[in-house]
This record gives C-alpha cells, structure tokens and sequence, in this order.
C-alpha cells in the first residue's frame, strides 16, 4: 500500500462461518482464604515480624487447600505453614498449623484457637 491508497473499508454484516467464538476458560476452582482469616493471620504475622522473629511469607491457593508459609529468612523451607483444607472440616478441622518437619502443632475448627500455638507466651523479668 503506497501513501495515496486508501486502506478497503470494513465489512459489517452476518458472522456465520467467518468467525468463531470461544467461550473464555472458567478460572479453576481453588481454596482460599477469606478476609476474617486472612486478617486473622496477618495480624499474628505483623506481631511476630515487630519481634523480629519472621521475616516472610509465601500464600498458596490450590485446588485442594489454601496455605500460608512463614519464613525466618528467605529460603528453600518455611518455619510454619497455616493450612486450610475443607475436606478436614467436618472431622480434625480444617484449620492447621505445621512445622517444617511436617509435623501437626495444632489443628482445629476456629482459626484463633489453632494460631495461638505459633503465639509465644511473654517472658516477664522481675
């Protein structure tokens, strides 16, 4: 097309056979956290970042389970991992909290009850 042409106009009209149209992919589904939970935890988070005891965290939401890691340090394993899985919910609780050994520290149905065994207790020096 040199500079004086003028480009053919487009065409309107009916779009059978000329085009296809494909429905876009439904997001999978996946667990996660909810914002109560999610505060819940960042709120412990931020507690033991101000001690200098954690430094970061990793969020996974997976099909199965949604997982919060907490590291000391970036590295290859987390100190904790808060799980959520909702097939536990009826039974243990969907609610844990693992060591990185794979360890149970706690498990149960309220969120609360199941972070506070990551809250260590205050030391009081007379």
């Amino acid at each position: 097309m040199s500079e004086g042409d003028i480009a053919e106009p487009l065409r309107g009209g009916s779009m059978q056979g000329s085009a296809h149209i494909v429905p876009f992919p439904a997001a999978p589904k996946q667990v996660s956290f909810d914002r109560a939970e999610l505060q819940a935890i960042l709120n412990l988070y931020g507690r033991m970042v101000a001690a200098g005891e954690w430094r970061d965290y990793a969020i996974d939401f997976l099909p199965d389970k949604a997982v919060f890691s907490i590291f000391r340090r970036t590295s290859e394993m987390p100190l904790y991992r808060i799980e959520k899985d909702p097939k536990l919910a009826k039974k243990q609780g969907a609610y844990s909290v693992i060591v990185s050994t794979g360890l149970i520290l706690k498990r149960g149905h309220e969120l609360a009850r199941v972070l506070r065994v990551l809250d260590k207790p205050k030391v009081v020096s007379a």
